[in-house]
C-alpha cells in the first residue's frame, strides 16, 4: 500500500491543505471526526481521490484495561466512513485507576509511555489483538515520544516493537521526530532503534517539529521540523522506502507557504537519502562483481531473499536487524493478576504527574516536575479552545486560574467536563472578583449544567443585562 507525502488535516488549516500541490494523502484526528457527519473539507478531498486515514488518540492501548468496545465500536465506524486502508493508534496509556486500584479514574490528556518490560508487553499485545478483531482495516502503531523513563526496563525500544510486531502482525508508525526526541530525552540512539525493529513493517512516518528547553526536547507540533528529525528520516530511508510520510502540525500554524516549503524540504531529504543508498548499490555491487563480470557469491551472512519491500530501498534484515530478543523463562501466571501489577504501576506514576502524590521510586523526580507542568499547560491550552468563552471572560487572569486549579485536581472526564469543573470550582470560591465577570461565568455554567439550554429570549436579554451591567 503506497501512500505518498501527505500532511495532517487540521480544521485550522483545512483550507490551506485542500490548496497545497502534491498532497497524496491526510491523516486526520479520528475523535475529532462525527462518522455520520464528516467536515465538508474531508468530503471533499476523498472526493478528489485523497486518502483520508483516522488516527485515534483516546484507545490507550498500553493501559492494563482492555480496550473501551464503545471507542473501538466509534473508530471502526470512522474507518469505514472514511473508506480508509487501514487506522493508526500509539503505543501508550492515556488514563490509569479505576476498578483495578479501587480508586477514581485519571485521564492524562496526553500519551504516556508504557513500561517496556515483558509484562507490560504481555498486556499490551492483548489489547493489540482485541482492537485488531474491532476494526475493518489494519491497524498501525506509533512509537511516542516521552520526558520519562521508566525504572527497571527490559527492552529497547527497537526490541519492544520487533516483540509486538513479531507477537500480533500489527503494522507499525514510526515518528522519526519522536525518535529524536528520545535521543535527547533519554539518550536513546534512533539508529539502533531503526537497527532492532522490523523496518519492513512500517505502514507510513510521522514527521513532526519541537523545540528544546534547557536540556529537554519538547515535540510541539508547533515549531518547523529541524535538521536532527530530518537526519533521522534520512536514517530510516537508508534502510527502506517508507510507503508513505506525513508532516504533522497541531498548533501556532504556519502560512500555506510554509507548510509547502516543509513537504518540498521532506521531499528532498528523502530524495537525497535514496540517491546516496543507490550509490552504495552500485559501489557494492561493482566490487561485488569479477573481473570477467560475473557476479561474486553473496557472503554467508547475508540472506538475499529477506531484502525489504519498497521500491528497493531495503536492506538485507542479517545486516540492519539485531537478533531477537528472547523473553525470561516464566509462568505467565494469571493474566488479570499481571493486569492489575501493570495498574498499579501506571496510577502511580499518573496520579504523581496529575496529582500531585509522591513519585514511585525509581522515577527521576526533576524529569516528573517537567512532565507534570507539561500537561498541566497542555490542559490548559485545550480547555481554552473547546471553550474559549472562559479566556474571553476571565481575561489574562485565565491561565493562572486554570493552573492554579490543575495542580491537585486531575482530569477524570475529558476536557469539556474539566472546564465546567474549573468554571464550579471559581463560582464556589467566588471568583473572579468583578462581578460583572462572575456573572457572565455563573451563566456560562448553568447553559452547560442544565437540562437544556436557554431560549434564544433568555440568551439575548442577559446579554443587554450584561452590556448594562458593563457600563
Amino acid at each position: 500500500m503506497e501512500l505518498g507525502i501527505g500532511i495532517g488535516w487540521r480544521p485550522e488549516i483545512a483550507d490551506a491543505v485542500e490548496a497545497l500541490p502534491g498532497i497524496d494523502w491526510v491523516e486526520a484526528v479520528a475523535e475529532n471526526l462525527c462518522a455520520d457527519h464528516l467536515p465538508a473539507s474531508l468530503a471533499r478531498l476523498r472526493e478528489r481521490g485523497v486518502t483520508v486515514v483516522p488516527h485515534g488518540v483516546s484507545l490507550g492501548l498500553g493501559g492494563a484495561d482492555r480496550p473501551d468496545p464503545g471507542r473501538l465500536a466509534g473508530l471502526a465506524a470512522r474507518a469505514t466512513a472514511l473508506g480508509t486502508p487501514l487506522v493508526t493508534e500509539h503505543i501508550a496509556f492515556v488514563r490509569a485507576g479505576g476498578a483495578r486500584t479501587a480508586s477514581p479514574v485519571l485521564e492524562a490528556g496526553h500519551l504516556l509511555p508504557v513500561p517496556r518490560t515483558w509484562a507490560a508487553l504481555d498486556v499490551l499485545c492483548e489489547n493489540v489483538r482485541v482492537a485488531q478483531d474491532s476494526l475493518p482495516v489494519p491497524l498501525a502503531l506509533e512509537n511516542i515520544a516521552a520526558l520519562i523513563s521508566w525504572p527497571d526496563e527490559e527492552l529497547t525500544e527497537g526490541q519492544f516493537l520487533a516483540e509486538l510486531v513479531e507477537r500480533t502482525g500489527v503494522r507499525l508508525l514510526i515518528d522519526v521526530a519522536n525518535l529524536h526526541t528520545n535521543h535527547v530525552n533519554r539518550g536513546e540512539d534512533p539508529a539502533t532503534a531503526l537497527d532492532e525493529l522490523p523496518v519492513e513493517a512500517i505502514a507510513y512516518v510521522h514527521v513532526a517539529g519541537g523545540v528544546e528547553k534547557d536540556g529537554v526536547w519538547h515535540d510541539t507540533h508547533a515549531h518547523p521540523v529541524t535538521a536532527p528529525v530530518l537526519d533521522v528520516l534520512a536514517e530510516l530511508r537508508s534502510r527502506i522506502a517508507p510507503p508513505g510520510v506525513l508532516l504533522e502540525r497541531d498548533d501556532d500554524f504556519p502560512p500555506a507557504a510554509e507548510l509547502a516549503g516543509e513537504l518540498n524540504t521532506i521531499r528532498a531529504t528523502l530524495d537525497a537519502a535514496a540517491d546516496r543508498d543507490g550509490a552504495r548499490r552500485s559501489v557494492s555491487a561493482t566490487l561485488d562483481t569479477n573481473p570477467d563480470g560475473a557476479r561474486r557469491s553473496a557472503p554467508a551472512t547475508l540472506d538475499p531473499a529477506t531484502d525489504t519491500a519498497g521500491g528497493g530501498g531495503g536492506v538485507p534484515r542479517s545486516v540492519r536487524r539485531a537478533p531477537r530478543t528472547t523473553p525470561p523463562a516464566h509462568s505467565p501466571g494469571d493474566p488479570e493478576a499481571l493486569r492489575d501489577g501493570v495498574a498499579v504501576a501506571q496510577t502511580s506514576l499518573l496520579s504523581a504527574l496529575v496529582a500531585g502524590t509522591p513519585a514511585p521510586e525509581g522515577f527521576d523526580h526533576r524529569r516528573l516536575g517537567v512532565q507534570s507542568r507539561a500537561l498541566a499547560a497542555k490542559r490548559a491550552d485545550v480547555v481554552a479552545k473547546v471553550a474559549p468563552e472562559l479566556a474571553r471572560i476571565l481575561g489574562p487572569a485565565y491561565r493562572g486560574a486554570f493552573l492554579a486549579y490543575a495542580r491537585n485536581r486531575p482530569m477524570s472526564a475529558g476536557y469539556r467536563r474539566d472546564a465546567l469543573d474549573f468554571a464550579e470550582q471559581l463560582l464556589i470560591a467566588g471568583r473572579p472578583s468583578d462581578e460583572a465577570a462572575r456573572r457572565r461565568l455563573t451563566h456560562w455554567w448553568q447553559d452547560r449544567t442544565a437540562p437544556r439550554p436557554p431560549r434564544r429570549t433568555a440568551r439575548l436579554v442577559r446579554a443587554a443585562r450584561s452590556v448594562l451591567a458593563g457600563r
